[in-house]
Formats: structure tokens, C-alpha cells, sequence
């Protein structure tokens, strides 16, 4: 029979900086979720709700049942489902070809890429190109403008670069072409890399607000945050159609509370299913004898 460790007063000091983590980012949440659920008269009764008072979804029925949140919540959807497929397109062939040491000027992309990720040209001229190539004021411009992050295409091709060799020529002297070599053999064995950015991609894409505050002029066309800034911080309700408090019996930090969870907990859901994949890789194996 082995002793038990002793516990270490580092290890206690570790379990209490990890649980007082723990709690000053769980708190935030819960108390918004108590203002979501309270009833109107009880939102003021404490600077911190640890649980609802008064439960009721009225403020959930009303954001639900109004035609704002809704269009900002599916352009959300699109520009972040879109917006990832797009991103992959053409991160994954890039990096692919990066990973070849034989790529002519291959030391003159890396030092381009290096040089991205350092400088960039600034809001103004961004934002004129946006204009020049007729993106202004489209649900496009906070797609394309950031089709290609360097740092993500850079953890890629590292990626590739450390899968064996000998998939890719055992698969060539069977004949395989490179683009083929890329769909059937290398993308398989990259799923851990292509969940991780495709998580990095998808919450970049649902927490788009700047690109939706600088190219996007109609509400109508607002991605979800930039809805949700106008929301709490103008309290502008006037994009949510008449906002009547008296009918509905609902206060404003209600709504400003539902809106954050509605805007909140979608990525939170998806989270877990991807956390499996940057744990374990699949490359292990895939070369035998």
C-alpha cells in the first residue's frame, strides 16, 4: 500500500487561488441570470443576486417575441457558420503548402506572415478598403475582411509539418494527387488542430462587434453584440420595436440581463463537444510497421 502525499501548504494555496477563480467568474453569470429571471420589483433588492427572486420569463418572452433580437441573433449564426466554413476553406490549403519545405519563396511567406501578425494598416484605411470593394454596410464585411488569421494558419502549418511522412508518400505512389492527398488523408488526421481553430474561428465570429460598429450602418443588419451594446449601455430599445414596461411589466435591466444570456450561452453550449479534441490527437497509429 502506497502513503498518501502529504498536502503541501503550495497545494493548498493552489486550491484556493483555482476555487476563488472559479468563483469570481462564475458569480457574474449567475447574477445575471437572477436579474433575467427576477420580477421587475426585485431586480434593485441586492448589488448581487445569487438567485432569482420572483421567478418569471418575461423578460425571455418579450426578447424572443420581438423581431430585432431575432434578425441579429440568425445574422450571428450566419456570419459565425459561414464565417468558419470560409476561414477553414482557406486556412487549411494554405497551411498545407506552407508545410512544404520545397514551396518556392517559402522564406518570403513566412517573413509576410510574420510581418501580418506584427503591423497592420489601422482602422482608416480598412475601413476605406471595405468601402472600395462595395463590402460597406453587408453582413460580407465582417466575414471577408478576416478570412485569414496568420497565427491560425501558422498553428496549422506547424501541425502538418509534424505528421509522418510516410502517410504522404505511401499515398502518392498510390497514385493520390495533392488535392486529394489533403481531403481523404491529411484533413482526417488533423481533426484536433481543425476543432481548436475551428473554436478560435466560431467564437471570434459570435463576438464580432467592431467590424459590425464600424461597416454595418443599418439596424437592421447589426450582428447580435452590437444589438446587445445598444441594448446596455445606450438602453436604446427603440430597434426592439415600442418597448411598453408598463404592459409587459418588465424593467429594462430584464431585458439588458436576457439579452447577455441569450447572446451568452450558445457558445458556452458548444464548448464541451469541442473540448474532446484538444486533448487526444489521431495521428498516433496512423503509420504502422
Amino acid at each position: 500500500m502506497r502513503k498518501a502525499r502529504p498536502v503541501k501548504s503550495a497545494d493548498i494555496a493552489i486550491y484556493l487561488l483555482l476555487v476563488a477563480s472559479c468563483i469570481i467568474t462564475i458569480v457574474p453569470i449567475v447574477h445575471v441570470l437572477s436579474i433575467s429571471m427576477s420580477a421587475p420589483g426585485s431586480v434593485y433588492a441586492a448589488p448581487i443576486m445569487l438567485y432569482p427572486r420572483e421567478v418569471t420569463l418575461a423578460a425571455y418572452r418579450y426578447i424572443f417575441d420581438t423581431d430585432a433580437l431575432l434578425r441579429a441573433f440568425a445574422i450571428t449564426v450566419f456570419i459565425t457558420v459561414a464565417g468558419t466554413l470560409l476561414n477553414l476553406l482557406v486556412t487549411v490549403p494554405a497551411a498545407y503548402a506552407l508545410s512544404k519545405r520545397a514551396l518556392p519563396g517559402l522564406r518570403w511567406f513566412m517573413v509576410a506572415l510574420v510581418l501580418v501578425m506584427t503591423f497592420n494598416a489601422g482602422i482608416i484605411p480598412t475601413y476605406l478598403m471595405v468601402k472600395n470593394v462595395g463590402l460597406l454596410n453587408s453582413v460580407w464585411a465582417m466575414i471577408v475582411p478576416g478570412l485569414v488569421n496568420a497565427f491560425f494558419l501558422l498553428l496549422m502549418r506547424n501541425f502538418f509539418m509534424e505528421l509522418p511522412a510516410e502517410v504522404e508518400e505511401s499515398a502518392k505512389m498510390d497514385g493520390c494527387s495533392d488535392i486529394r492527398l489533403l481531403a481523404a488523408i491529411i484533413v482526417p488526421l488533423s481533426l484536433p488542430v481543425l476543432a481548436t481553430i475551428s473554436l478560435f474561428y466560431g467564437v471570434s465570429h459570435w463576438n464580432e462587434f467592431f467590424k459590425g460598429l464600424f461597416y454595418v450602418t443599418s439596424p437592421t443588419k447589426w450582428p447580435l453584440q452590437v444589438l446587445l451594446k445598444t441594448i446596455v449601455f445606450d438602453q436604446n430599445f427603440t430597434s426592439m420595436d415600442n418597448f411598453d414596461f408598463v404592459t409587459m411589466r418588465i424593467e429594462p435591466m430584464n431585458v439588458q440581463s436576457a439579452s447577455i444570456m441569450v447572446a451568452t450561452l450558445p457558445i458556452v453550449c458548444v464548448y464541451p463537444f469541442m473540448q474532446r479534441f484538444f486533448v487526444k490527437g489521431l495521428v498516433m497509429g496512423a503509420v504502422k510497421g
